[in-house]
């Protein structure tokens, strides 16, 4: 019974131990126009998820689009 209930102890220590971590999902902002193109950072996200979910909604936060400055693509990869 000790056998039993030791390997279960083990096997969800092992289910935290490849569990979720903080991962930094860094943005930036490409404008382009007439005279080139000029990147800015525009903003960091942190996620709380295993690797592949993490970068999952990092490539989520990507995309074009329009505001004051200009038209821009957003581009996001986990650092």
């Amino acid at each position: 019974m000790k056998k039993v209930i030791i390997a279960v102890m083990a096997i969800g220590a092992l289910s935290f131990a490849s569990c979720k971590k903080e991962y930094v999902c860094k943005c930036q902002k490409t404008y382009t126009g007439g005279s080139g193109s000029v990147t800015v950072d525009d903003g960091n996200y942190t996620f709380k998820d295993t690797q592949a979910r993490a970068e999952t909604k990092c490539n989520d936060q990507e995309g074009t689009g329009s505001d004051v400055a200009g038209n821009y693509s957003r581009e996001c990869a986990i650092q």
